[in-house]
């Protein structure tokens, strides 16, 4: 059996910077799981935004 306990992933959502500044309707969000222990700051990934039509930095929030 699998040992159960508190692990160190969480899963974290991540918003598209420029498309909040760009004051267009709607947000491009993506869920993802960070591993705690080796990422205690926040992270910052270069995704797709399918509104933007293009690849930006989507940052954590919460």
């Amino acid at each position: 059996m699998a040992k159960k306990g508190k692990g160190n992933r969480v899963q974290v959502i991540l918003e598209c910077t420029e498309h909040k500044d760009s004051g267009m309707p709607g947000t491009s969000r993506y869920i993802t799981t960070k591993n705690r222990k080796n990422t205690p700051d926040r992270m910052e990934q270069k995704k797709y935004n399918p509104i933007l039509k293009k690849v930006t930095v989507h940052r954590e929030i919460k």
